[in-house]
Parts: C-alpha cells; sequence; structure tokens
C-alpha cells in the first residue's frame, strides 16, 4: 500500500525521472506534469495527497504566474521546488499558503523529511477538521429548544467526554440512538467505531456469533473466522439498543466482557480482550423486568452507571416546528425543492398526541410530503392519507404563542449559541468551534440576535 500519492510538476524531464525513483522507492506513488495545465489535467484523475512544484515553468517561466496558481492547489499541502536566486519569491509562496520549499539541487534524504512531515501535519489537519465538524454537528441532530432537550444536551457535554457506561431510557421514536451517537461522537473514542446492535432485532441463536464472533469450524457453514461486533467496536463504542430483549444466557456472557473485558470467539479456545465503551437503550421498565426475573440484577448495575431519559414528543410540542423544518431540509435533496408548510397543517400536527414520537412524526411528514404538489404541504396534502384530518381544515392560523417554522429555527439557533457560550465561559473562538462556525459567523449572529451581553 502507498505511503501517500505525490504529483510532481516540473519541467526538467531528468530531474522528473530521478525524483519519481527516488519517492517509489520510498513507498509513493508518483505522476507528473511539466506545466500548470497538465497538472490541473492530472489532478482531475489522480487524488494527490501532495504537489512538489517548480516556481518556473513553461510557456511563460514566470514565477509569479505559479504563484497566482497556488490557491487552486492549497486544499493539499503544496512544497516549492526552487532555484537559489529564487529564496524571496519561495518565502512569497508560503506567504500564499504552501507548505515548505527545497531549494534545488534537491537532496534525497532533506526532501523524504519534508515530505513525512507535510503529509502528517496534513493528516492531522484533515482528521481535527473531520472531529470538529463531526462534533459540531453531534449536538445539532438534537433538535429541540424544550427545556428536556436543554437538559439532555448540557448533561452529554459533561458525560461524553468520560467513559462512563450510560443507560438511555425512554419511550420508542424518542431519539435514544440520536443521544448515544451524540456521546460517540463527543467523546475520546469518536474515532473508533459507533457499532449498533438491536438486541430484539436478532434471534436468540445467532446473537452470541453475532456479538462474540466466531471460528472456522465452529458450527455447520462456519467455513471461515468471522470477527464479530464487540471487535469492531474495540477502541469505540458498542450500542446495545433495547437492551431488554436480550436472552437471559447472553446476558451472563455480556456480564463477563463488561467484569473483565475478555471474551471467547464461538467455538474458540483463544481469550481475546476488547477496549470499548458501553451504550444501551431500551423503552422497557428495567428495575420491573428484574423483579420478574427476565433481567439480571447485577448486569442492571453494570450498565447504568449514568441514566439519561428522552420524553415523549407529546412533553415537548414545543419542538414540533423544528423538527418539522429539519426533515423538510432532509426531504430537500437531489435537486428537490424545499417544501413549505401551511399554518393550517403546522396546526394540525401540533395538535397531535404523537405516541410513536419523532418516528411516527417523520413517517407522517415523509408520506404527505411524497403526495404534495406546488411546493407547499398544506391539508389537502394531509388529508389524501389521513381522511379524518379535513375536519380541521377550516383551521388556517396557528394558536396563540405557537411558533412559525422560521421563528422557531431562530429560537433553536439562539438556544444552541446561549448554550456553546455557557459551556465556553465566554470564550467566542471555542463556541464557535463547537458550533460548527467561524469565529466571524458567530459574532454576526450574536449581533443579530442582539445577545452580546
Amino acid at each position: 500500500m502507498a505511503n501517500g500519492n505525490i504529483l510532481l510538476v516540473d519541467d526538467e524531464p531528468a530531474f522528473c525521472q530521478l525524483a519519481q525513483n527516488w519517492l517509489q522507492q520510498s513507498g509513493y506513488q508518483v505522476e507528473t506534469a511539466a506545466d500548470l495545465t497538465e497538472a490541473r489535467q492530472r489532478l482531475s484523475q489522480f487524488d494527490a495527497d501532495l504537489i512538489l512544484l517548480d516556481l518556473s515553468l513553461p510557456p511563460e517561466f514566470d514565477p509569479q504566474h505559479t504563484l497566482a496558481a497556488l490557491a487552486e492547489f492549497n486544499r493539499r499541502p503544496v512544497i516549492i521546488l526552487t532555484g537559489h536566486a529564487e529564496r524571496q519569491l519561495a518565502l512569497d509562496a508560503i506567504a500564499r499558503g504552501a507548505w515548505d520549499f527545497i531549494a534545488k539541487p534537491v537532496d534525497p534524504d532533506l526532501l523524504a523529511v519534508v515530505i513525512k512531515r507535510a503529509l502528517s501535519k496534513h493528516k492531522l489537519d484533515t482528521e481535527l477538521a473531520q472531529l470538529k465538524q463531526q462534533r459540531g454537528g453531534a449536538l445539532q441532530r438534537l433538535i429541540g429548544a424544550s427545556a428536556p432537550v436543554e437538559a439532555m444536551r448540557s448533561l452529554i457535554m459533561r458525560i461524553a467526554p468520560t467513559d462512563v457506561r450510560v443507560l438511555v431510557t425512554g419511550p420508542s421514536g424518542t431519539g435514544k440512538e440520536v443521544v448515544s451517537r451524540a456521546l460517540h461522537e463527543l467523546s475520546r473514542r469518536a474515532t473508533g467505531a459507533f457499532v449498533s446492535v438491536h438486541c430484539g432485532a436478532i434471534p436468540a441463536e445467532l446473537l452470541e456469533s453475532e456479538l462474540f464472533g466466531y471460528v472456522k469450524g465452529a458450527f455447520t457453514g462456519a467455513d471461515k473466522d468471522r470477527p464479530g461486533l464487540l471487535q469492531l467496536a474495540d477502541k469505540g463504542t458498542l450500542f446495545l439498543d433495547e437492551i431488554g430483549e436480550m436472552p437471559l444466557p447472553m446476558q451472563v456472557k455480556l456480564l463477563r466482557v463488561l467484569q473483565e473485558g475478555t471474551y471467547f470467539p464461538v467455538g474458540g479456545r483463544q481469550q481475546r480482550t476488547v477496549d470499548l465503551r458501553l451504550i444501551s437503550a431500551t423503552n422497557a421498565n428495567l428495575p420491573e423486568r428484574v423483579k420478574k426475573g427476565l433481567f439480571r440484577e447485577d448486569l442492571y448495575y453494570r450498565i447504568k452507571g449514568i441514566t439519561l431519559e428522552t420524553v415523549a414528543l407529546a412533553e415537548r410540542k414545543q419542538d414540533i416546528p423544528l423538527l418539522l423544518q429539519f426533515f423538510l431540509q432532509q426531504l430537500a435533496t437531489d435537486g428537490k425543492p424545499l417544501l413549505k408548510l401551511d399554518n393550517a397543517a403546522l396546526n394540525w400536527f401540533m395538535q397531535r398526541d404523537w405516541p410513536g414520537n419523532i418516528r411516527e412524526l417523520k413517517n407522517t411528514l415523509e408520506s404527505a410530503a411524497a403526495v404534495a404538489q406546488g411546493g407547499v404541504l398544506g391539508m389537502a396534502d394531509i388529508s389524501l392519507l389521513h381522511p379524518e384530518a379535513s375536519n380541521g381544515a377550516a383551521v388556517v392560523s396557528a394558536p396563540d404563542g405557537q411558533l412559525s417554522l422560521e421563528q422557531a429555527v431562530q429560537q433553536l439557533e439562539i438556544s444552541l449559541i446561549k448554550q456553546a457560550l455557557r459551556h465556553s465561559q465566554g470564550n467566542k473562538s471555542q463556541a464557535a468551534r463547537q458550533l460548527g462556525l467561524s469565529r466571524q459567523g458567530l459574532l454576526k449572529k450574536i449581533d443579530r440576535y442582539q445577545l452580546a451581553d
């Protein structure tokens, strides 16, 4: 496997051949180009991780022309190749974003060191940017500005950096997996895998082999070793959804993993170790199941390090406009227009109790959006799928105190900004990173919403 892809842009064929040989011997995959036009063509087909760029290229042989093109290439490290007389130009290139410069004739050992450092730094910067983006989105997927959602965000921020086990409880469809993913994405294990297992969806006789894996010959059809989900979750997070439905024999084996950090694959004799964080979720009353002998008491106390409870949508109806706006934006993909919801339809969504919670709300909205015409989703569209809704079609204005979709989105933004500022103790740069914004972008929003105090 190559150590990285390098594009060498230089008009000297002998140097290109020599440098290409050096770099390939060091494990890099190398493409060459003789000028900027050819370099652009190569980059359209070759995913370069780093560019070696000579300052004087045909047809102009003008370093300023090459410097002007630097902005095109700066999403990956650019190392300038220059003559001694062009030192000031090389420094100008660094000021414009180049990583470093090397004077010709090139020392192969120095070139190897500079390339290795540049690629390592670029990899770290890329991973950090991805992590910031991931972390910025983690809490934003907890849609809502109600007190229960605010409290949940605050708890997640406190708990996520630790390795404490978490039990997420609440009715079906209230976002328990969203909470669990946020805990993972804001943790020190965020670069590891988030492995989700629905304990009630896998037959009892298959659950052990799914979790622990198996070795060749363990049972009929086991023609090769297969890693289990525990192994895949190593250094990451294992999410056991509906853990209350886990069969008792499997509960005993899971308890051993939590106590000792070890397990045996099905049919295997070699003990394996695993380092993971466990997050469990259930809509069942586990203490009641413990009393009935359906769930082990010792396992219950092992998984409930901290309990987070999601609430029914009926208990936070003020978040419904925000959720509707979020789901409508998700539907506006692949060139599809963003649907608007008229007041009568919004009123209908607000008045329902939604026993299936957020999952039911989303499915209902998606079904209605599928039959909507004209860019506006109204009661006529809803009534096609829910004939009983036509009884309320005359209601065309939202009830007193109800937010419009636009107001609800603004309220959510204000809530997230305030929380980020509180968590960062007023440090706007840190708050901006937490929200996935630039510092200037955050300052504009603070000014717009008059949050300076």
